[in-house]
């Protein structure tokens, strides 16, 4: 028996990553970064760039499947393996930009969430 915390043992009531978790990841994004001198090349521009282009490689993974196919991706382990490296990627880039801007981004989708609710009731 594994004595490491399950993968949800770490979440919020709502099932997200605590901010802490993830202000601990933007703190190795820019560690590693500053480590290859990458900083220059960080601006805002440049990350929501290469944000977009790592979005169209998750996008291109899906391009020609199915709704069906693309909803059992994750059963085959080598296409589950690109799917979560892109993902990761996303969100690498994503994390650096909100960095750069000073952007919350645990609050900044909260109050999103909060804005489509008032627009979209049930």
């Amino acid at each position: 028996m594994s004595s490491s915390p399950s993968p949800t043992a770490s979440r919020t009531a709502d099932g997200g990553p605590p901010a802490a978790e993830l202000a601990a990841l933007q703190r190795r994004l820019a560690d590693f970064a500053v480590a290859r001198d990458w900083g220059q090349y960080h601006t805002p521009k440049n990350l929501a760039a290469a944000l977009s282009v790592e979005a169209s490689e998750l996008l291109e993974i899906f391009q020609w499947l199915t709704p069906e196919q693309s909803q059992r991706i994750m059963a085959e382990p080598s296409q589950a393996a690109r799917v979560e490296d892109e993902v990761a990627d996303v969100l690498a880039y994503l994390l650096q930009f909100c960095q750069v801007l000073g952007i919350d981004a645990s609050a900044a989708l909260s109050a999103k969430i909060d804005r489509n609710e008032e627009r979209f009731p049930v």
